[in-house]
């Protein structure tokens, strides 16, 4: 969703308008979580991340997905109609 446009290292987007940034009415819905309340040895105060891991996989799966069904490369995310338009 999100592609900023350059051009000779010139943004060309017109503005924010254009610049579609993902919210919570773009996320599917959630139906199991799991907490694991166990302090992780190498973090600082033994953190655990909950809100990044989600949206690291989910755009590599959706791109696996559409390279699997089209068979085009698509080497890059966003992925745009262009870029899987087939002939």
């Amino acid at each position: 969703m999100e592609k900023i446009v350059l051009d000779n290292g010139l943004v060309r987007n017109a503005s924010f308008t254009d610049y579609v940034i993902p919210t919570t009415l773009d996320m599917p819905d959630v139906t199991i979580t799991a907490f694991v309340e166990e302090p992780e040895p190498g973090a600082p105060y033994g953190a655990k991340d909950i809100g990044e891991p989600p949206t690291i996989s989910s755009s590599a799966a959706i791109a696996a997905a559409i390279r699997a069904a089209t068979g085009q490369p698509l080497p890059r995310i966003p992925i745009r109609p262009a870029d899987i338009a087939l002939g």
